[in-house]
């Protein structure tokens, strides 16, 4: 304590007391005491009505946006409708748009392909377990399609019908081993038997098979079928040639084929019913990977 009594502290407060005993004797002296007092409560008063406002105008805001909470709400749920609004027709358009592309290729194919008897359909599931990207549409039998009807887009095979339901099919893709199809090289007019591939179907490419030793294919040539057997309509385009060598027992040559269709990732097909040379012969269940390369 006598340290406090001797520390500078003590003596500011003792000189402010002074100092403020000096200034209200002067007040008074001058008889503007009560001016003085008036202005010291001011002074002192001030930042407690500044509070005061503050916590007021907190109050009315919090008020205010209670009273106003189911305005807010009926305004948040009409923005959720329209919102909703939005997508739906967002869909829609996307649909529409999808549906107008899809019947342009089919009218396109129709003008090329008059005897064709098309189906349209949508990719509707995948199977996670295939090797080989095969795929569901919704389409079955009530819409006339059959097992073995060639499956196609605008750009090439896809690969065939497989099994059918009522209203789906099971579609499997020319990257499977068990579809076999007879093509050709359009500049060399050079045959041979496309397939799938187990080492090539993971890249997205099939091969082809039983090409004649002197056969003058090369990379870049266009592949289409050859109509044999009637299971595939003729010159369907197929893909590219991408490499060519001979096969393991040094007979024939073999080349790696980059199809036309980006099958793995194919949303919307066409089912071809019916063409021309049709056969009425279907492919046998096969086990899907059931064979070696």
């Amino acid at each position: 304590m006598q340290k406090f009594f001797k520390s500078w502290y003590f003596k500011v407060l003792c000189g402010l007391a002074i100092l403020a005993l000096a200034l209200m004797i002067r007040a008074a002296a001058s008889g503007s005491a009560d001016v003085f007092f008036s202005q010291a409560v001011s002074v002192i008063s001030q930042p407690f009505l500044k509070f005061s406002a503050s916590v007021t105008n907190s109050v009315d805001n919090f008020l205010d946006r209670f009273a106003r909470s189911e305005e807010y709400y009926l305004e948040n749920q009409e923005l959720r409708e329209q919102i909703r609004e939005l997508n739906e027709k967002l869909a829609d358009y996307e649909n529409t748009k999808r549906e107008n592309e899809q019947f342009r290729e089919f009218l396109e194919l129709k003008e090329n392909n008059p005897d064709y008897d098309f189906e349209t359909a949508t990719v509707i599931g995948r199977d996670a377990t295939s090797r080989f990207a095969s795929f569901t549409i919704d389409k079955g039998s009530l819409d006339g399609v059959e097992k073995a009807d060639p499956v196609i887009t605008s750009d090439g095979l896809v690969g065939i019908v497989w099994e059918v339901g009522l209203t789906y099919s099971h579609v499997r893709t020319i990257l499977d081993i068990s579809v076999e199809v007879g093509v050709y090289g359009v500049s060399t007019r050079d045959s041979g038997i496309l397939s799938g591939s187990i080492s090539l179907a993971s890249d997205g490419l099939c091969r082809l098979d039983y090409l004649p030793k002197n056969s003058g294919i090369s990379s870049g040539e266009l592949v289409v079928t050859s109509g044999i057997g009637g299971v595939f309509p003729k010159d369907l385009v197929v893909g590219t040639v991408k490499s060519v060598g001979l096969d393991t027992n040094g007979l024939s040559l073999t080349a790696v084929i980059d199809p036309a269709v980006d099958i793995p990732n194919v949303s919307d097909v066409l089912v071809i019913k019916y063409f021309k040379g049709q056969s009425t012969g279907q492919p046998e269940a096969a086990e899907e990977g059931g064979e070696a390369e």
